[in-house]
């Protein structure tokens, strides 16, 4: 028996991970309360169908791009295609890949390569110029490193006797690039995209009753965009087992309208040799796994080897909708009957919601206006790249939604299935777009596997087709533009289409996509939608405001901006610029800030060695929060917030000016240096408060007045040498599968408890117990440390490691935290079902 989805089980794990740590007790008082658990869907017996994970046991080995020698004979002659079931000696079921490096997936070998400086970049003086390695974060990857940008994957696996008579599949939900997959030394399957998923048909040369060998040869020499993409097996893999008379791979599409009118759309395949008599059966089940309606059974005749469409219209009894704050989602159960018994179950999980842009009243959610406050942001993260486990991506988009994030887009390319899931449970609404805009045929059937696959997501409001392509204002990208939407609109009728555009608004492909999509350029919107007043307008790219966590002053050297919201590049504005002008027109639906997260890659302003990352994010690449959060959740939630900054340690600057922030939602803020006042400041809305402060030791504290009271306080007090170590995990327990993780933050602290702010000791991690640490992180920009290590250094005062536990193996995990001269910290975390 199979549960549904295992990520489904995972997520609801993963959903009372608590808000992001606040600095100090006194904003604690003023944090939103954690978010409740997110109640686990009802887990759905699939039997006889079966979807069995694939992540485990695999082996690994780098080849080469141009030494066949060097990468295991393959492609040594012309004979590569000759002969079917000759290829490559890894995929001989007899090859010994003991040598070869164990992995779980997902995985990606990109992060673990070192980095790699370019000494042959010149800088031409141009305003955007850079080095074109920094874009993908000075990994050795591309045509100018083939040793290191081909990856083989090799795992072994036995079919069952009774697996006779089925039909047999693997499931890719994505591969990091060009993935050549070789089933029992049969070359079955090759696809190029980096992102969308693909299906592997292998009943015909399977072993039943026998051990298979999956091999896939992966290709990274070629990249797909201009940040960090990550090299291989970085999603997962399942192997799918089904009767001949099936519900195929994304066969059921489900459209529910508010008033719980559902239109049901089932595709049913025969890959058998005897025509078929079959009904088909629905079962719709609650939140809580309630059956809440059951409509009649349909007969029919399926004949051998085709396929067939079926639909059907019901009501939903009293239909509970699908909201940002009661997220709730109900589940189609499809059964297939052939000769009265049961050979296929299918589960479709859907949302009963409406979705509307109007020019002008923005976005509108079950008719109620709701202003988008979205992140974009890449599948990277600190420690493991864009390899993120399945409970990270929870943990992350918790910590988007505690800044008051209601809105993601999946820049630039199809998101993993995981991410999508985890939106639906917790309330967030996303935009979904294909990698490449263009009309060829590979790129349609991207775009057509992405809209099949997604569209019974209620999170997704939008389907996009391009961001900031060359053809956007041509006449030619309109032809193309209206090509892709045509399919979008027969596979979807459901949701509009929308594009991401710097130029040429109102040109070219802005008469064909249905929501004018802005990147940056917020002050042109008015005058389009002065010319354009029934064409609805977002933000889709706002702010890319750069920022370091920690710093306050620029340090070119270092390649460090400071966090103030001060910085941006010439095409950018700060968060305060681009929020203030968004929450004021009620005909924006809102806007999605570049980024959520720093990610790899694209190290603006510095893009040049030593660079690595980005400094976009309103987080950095550990999720670890940048003032600027503050800024966001100041004015994206309701709750009153009172954030001070900058630290309150310039040793050597005593007498010296400095500029004192806060962030807050309150009427004033009245700022104190050891006791005595700066000044009242009366708070805008959706700006900041700030004060010039002559640097002296001891404390600075601000209070928060609403109604001429003080309802907030919030201090930095000037903290001394570094003495102790505060390890903490974001959960107490965690499943005992092998995918589930525990995100673990260290703070480095003083004698009397103090976060100190630019602390940078080297911080070990010992482990005990069922479970490895896979990856480590601090948010530094310029770090060149191993991301796959036990150790790492401290980035002003914080640091960051994954634990992943072992399949099977319940108990304790005990995790210690040291650093030398420094008190440890030990924090443990029950590992079971």
């Amino acid at each position: 028996m199979v549960d549904f989805s295992r990520r489904q089980a995972l997520a609801a794990t993963a959903g009372a991970a608590a808000l992001a740590a606040a600095a100090s007790s006194t904003r604690a008082a003023a944090r939103p309360a954690a978010a409740p658990p997110v109640p686990a869907l009802p887990a759905v017996d699939l039997a006889p169908r079966e979807r069995l994970s694939l992540d485990f046991d695999w082996r690994f080995k780098l080849g080469h791009a141009q030494d066949p020698a060097r990468d295991f004979g393959f492609g040594a002659n012309q004979g590569t295609y000759a002969k079917a079931g000759r290829t490559a000696a890894p995929a001989e079921l007899d090859f010994d890949a003991g040598a070869w490096a164990p992995v779980t997936l997902p995985h990606d070998w990109a992060v673990e390569l070192p980095f790699v400086d370019n000494p042959a970049y010149v800088p031409s003086g141009k305003p955007d110029d850079g080095d074109p390695r920094a874009a993908h974060g000075y990994k050795p990857l591309g045509r100018e490193f083939p040793e290191t940008s081909i990856g083989w994957y090799r795992k072994t696996f036995a079919l069952p006797a009774a697996d006779a008579g089925k039909r047999l599949s693997i499931e890719f939900d994505g591969a990091f690039r060009d993935a050549l997959v070789i089933v029992n030394g049969y070359i079955l399957e090759r696809e190029d995209s980096g992102y969308s998923p693909f299906r592997v048909d292998i009943t015909d040369i399977a072993n039943v009753g026998g051990d298979n060998s999956l091999v896939v040869r992966v290709d990274a020499s070629l990249g797909e965009g201009w940040f960090y993409e990550g090299a291989g097996l970085y999603r997962h893999v399942w192997l799918v087992k089904t009767a001949p008379v099936h519900v195929p791979q994304w066969g059921v599409f489900v459209r529910a309208r508010v008033d719980g009118t559902l239109s049901i759309d089932t595709d049913l395949v025969n890959e058998g040799d005897a025509r078929a008599e079959f009904e088909l059966l629905h079962t719709v089940l609650d939140a809580a796994g309630r059956p809440v309606l059951t409509p009649a059974a349909a007969p029919g005749r399926l004949p051998a080897w085709e396929r067939q469409s079926l639909s059907l219209t019901v009501t939903l009894p009293s239909p509970v909708p699908w909201t940002l704050e009661n997220p709730h989602l109900y589940s189609l159960v499809t059964e297939v009957k052939v000769g009265g018994a049961v050979v296929d179950r299918y589960v479709t999980r859907f949302g009963v919601r409406s979705v509307v842009f109007d020019a002008d009243k923005g976005f509108l959610l079950n008719g109620a206006s709701v202003k988008l406050k979205g992140t974009c942001n890449h599948q990277d993260h600190a420690g493991v790249g864009a390899a993120i486990p399945d409970a990270l991506q929870v943990w992350r988009l918790e910590q988007l939604k505690s800044m008051g994030c209601n809105a993601y887009r999946a820049s630039h390319n199809p998101p993993t299935p995981e991410l999508l899931d985890a939106c639906d449970r917790l309330g967030i609404v996303v935009i979904d777009e294909t990698r490449r805009m263009s009309s060829d045929p590979t790129s349609m059937d991207e775009l057509e596997r992405l809209v099949r696959r997604d569209r019974n997501h209620p999170s997704v409001i939008l389907w996009s087709i391009g961001n900031e392509e060359p053809q956007q204002a041509t006449a030619r990208g309109a032809k193309v533009a209206a090509t892709m939407k045509r399919l979008v609109n027969r596979l979807d009728p459901s949701r509009l289409v929308i594009a991401a555009m710097d130029q040429g608004f109102g040109e070219g492909i802005s008469a064909v996509i249905d929501v004018q999509g802005f990147n940056y350029r917020h002050e042109k919107m008015d005058d389009f939608h002065a010319r354009f007043p029934h064409v609805p307008v977002i933000g889709t790219e706002s702010a890319s405001t750069v920022s370091t966590r920690g710093e306050y002053a620029r340090d070119d050297a270092k390649a460090y901006v400071p966090a103030y919201d001060t910085e941006h590049p010439w095409w950018a504005t700060t968060a305060e610029k681009w929020w203030s002008h968004a929450a004021d027109r009620p005909w924006m639906a809102g806007g999605f800030i570049w980024t959520g997260f720093d990610y790899r890659g694209e190290p603006t302003p510095f893009n040049r060695w030593p660079s690595v990352s980005s400094h976009f994010g309103a987080l950095d690449t550990c999720g670890f929060p940048k003032d600027n959060y503050y800024y966001y959740r100041a004015w994206w939630r309701p709750e009153p917030l009172l954030h001070l900054l900058p630290h309150w340690n310039w040793e050597g600057r005593e007498g010296q000016p400095i500029a004192v922030w806060a962030h807050s939602n309150c009427d004033k803020v009245e700022l104190f240096l050891n006791g005595k006042s700066q000044g009242v400041r009366d708070v805008v809305p959706n700006h900041h408060v700030e004060w010039s402060v002559p640097y002296a030791p001891g404390v600075i504290e601000a209070h928060g007045y609403k109604a001429g009271k003080v309802i907030l306080r919030e201090r930095r007090e000037t903290a001394g040498p570094a003495a102790a170590l505060r390890l903490t995990a974001d959960r107490s327990r965690v499943a005992a599968d092998g995918q589930d993780v525990a995100i673990l933050k260290v703070e480095v602290l003083d004698a009397k408890g103090r976060s100190v702010p630019r602390a940078d000791d080297l911080i070990s991690f010992t482990l005990s117990g069922p479970g490895q640490v896979i990856g480590v992180g601090n948010g530094d920009p310029t770090s060149h440390e191993s991301d796959l290590a036990s150790q790492r250094k401290a980035f002003n005062g914080l640091a960051q490691a994954i634990v992943r536990t072992r399949r099977g193996q319940a108990g304790e995990l005990r995790v210690t935290a040291s650093a030398p001269g420094l008190k440890a910290s030990t924090v443990s975390v029950a590992v079971g079902d």
